[in-house]
């Protein structure tokens, strides 16, 4: 276990304590923000994080994926204009969620760090910002997360899709860990700590879904 002070990737917090341990990594929480972390030290390198993206398989043709997909569309459509124009962030090898999104009406713009790199996307402004299966991923859940909020018009809504951690005894048997690319664990509190830091609102319309909206 390593002993080197570490700090809180989702909020900067150096109040941590030592959550869980398996045969490969150790996980961490913050007692700011409550968000489980995996420490830097231990994360994949870029190029085999990026193969184990390269083994999924999802397709708009996959009509079980498209119902996956669906938890967060159904409730962010209730909130969306017409033509409300959106940023796929994350959108990974086989894009999806921008292809139903632009079924219903509204253009797309899609970013992933591997598959769609055109940083210039990241510049413009959007009406609602899409991040499903991605932020668990990310080393700098805080600054990225806080870096789409700026991209948001005002009233405009982030849609994010992740597992959520519910106790230190289920965590030690969830299969979200098994992935070696997951690195940051929100629970509702992490969440209701960011919406409060970024003066957003926040709904949790599924066990795995939150919208953030703009004031």
């Amino acid at each position: 276990m390593s002993t080197t002070p570490l700090s809180c990737p989702l909020c900067g917090g150096q109040g941590v304590s030592h959550y869980h341990r398996d045969r490969r990594r150790d996980y961490w929480q913050c007692h700011r923000c409550t968000l489980v972390f995996v420490a830097r030290h231990q994360h994949l390198a870029a190029d085999a994080e990026k193969a184990v993206y390269d083994c999924h398989r999802n397709s708009p043709r996959d009509t079980g994926y498209r119902r996956f997909l669906s938890r967060l569309t159904v409730p962010l459509l209730e909130h969306l204009p017409p033509g409300a124009r959106g940023l796929d962030f994350g959108c990974g090898p086989g894009p999806t969620l921008s292809v139903m999104l632009e079924e219903a009406g509204h253009p797309m713009a899609l970013y992933d760090i591997f598959y769609a790199p055109d940083r210039r996307v990241l510049e413009g402004r959007y009406d609602f910002i899409t991040a499903t299966e991605v932020v668990e991923h990310l080393a700098a859940p805080g600054q990225v997360i806080e870096d789409l909020a700026g991209r948001l018009s005002p009233g405009g809504w982030l849609g994010l899709m992740t597992k959520r951690v519910a106790s230190r005894e289920a965590f030690a048997d969830w299969h979200y860990i098994l992935d070696p690319t997951h690195v940051s664990f929100f629970s509702e509190a992490s969440f209701r700590w960011l919406a409060t830091c970024l003066d957003m609102r926040v709904v949790f319309p599924a066990a795995d879904v939150v919208l953030m909206q703009k004031q």
